[in-house]
């Protein structure tokens, strides 16, 4: 087996594919450049380093599920309200992932609240390396439904714990039974204080009895996701905005 051969197998083994691609590359580099055996193996280091970063953003985004096209770059900032606006940077840098906190955006139908939060979960992704699930309400309690059926809901909420960040999108869509909102509530209760969350809806927390219907489990739902929560209202009024708060607001 030539030298070329043994060391291809070599970076084979030990999982080094960049290194493999360009350890030859760069030792002619080293060579004409004069680098020392420090400098060609800290070039390579890093290549590999930074290649394997970005495979792992690739899939990170892969199976992440959001929108394509939902971007911060075509996101039309001047349809949010000012205080929103100025949320944006401080929510990309992703301190509130870091403290298992919420984010809740609020609107009417057409106001943004899908693409800014979808924009900002992109961002956590690429710039922070969260890992990241973008799901509709109604398909995630199709998908615990089904578990619960199978006796797999433990399982299933051990798969989801293992994003750092769930983005629920339209919470606000009427449960049709009681199966239903307890499946949601029990997903949303498993996260609490442990993991964060991002959801959108049309509704204001006044009229989640339609979510959750019984109201001791409704004020429930909205006590977890309210404490250490972001709210950001997307009303397109100025004069309004982003707010934390501890305690449930209604409209």
């Amino acid at each position: 087996m030539s030298r070329a051969d043994s060391m291809a197998m070599m970076l084979r083994s030990l999982r080094l594919p960049s290194i493999q691609r360009e350890y030859g590359n760069m030792a002619n580099q080293a060579e004409s450049a004069n680098w020392s055996f420090e400098q060609y193996l800290k070039v390579l280091l890093e290549l590999e380093v930074n290649e394997r970063a970005e495979r792992r953003i690739e899939r990170l985004l892969k199976r992440s599920g959001l929108p394509e096209g939902k971007s911060l770059a075509t996101l039309d900032h001047k349809l949010m309200p000012v205080k929103v606006r100025r949320q944006i940077p401080v929510l990309v840098e992703g301190a509130f992932v870091e403290r298992a906190e919420n984010v809740l955006a609020f609107g009417l139908p057409g106001r943004g609240k899908t693409h800014l939060l979808a924009a900002i979960a992109r961002e956590l992704v690429i710039q922070r390396g969260h890992a990241v699930l973008f799901i509709s309400t109604h398909r995630l309690v199709e998908q615990l439904l089904i578990a619960k059926r199978e006796l797999a809901i433990e399982k299933m909420l051990k798969k989801l714990d293992r994003f750092d960040v769930v983005v629920l999108d339209d919470i606000g869509y009427v449960q049709q039974s009681r199966e239903e909102m307890e499946v949601l509530f029990t997903f949303l209760s498993e996260r609490y204080e442990r993991r964060s969350l991002m959801i959108t809806s049309n509704l204001v927390f006044s009229e989640w009895d339609r979510i959750f219907k019984d109201p001791m489990t409704t004020a429930a739902a909205i006590d977890r996701l309210v404490h250490h929560s972001t709210i950001l209202e997307l009303n397109n009024d100025s004069r309004a905005g982003s707010r934390n708060l501890n305690s449930p607001i209604s409209g």
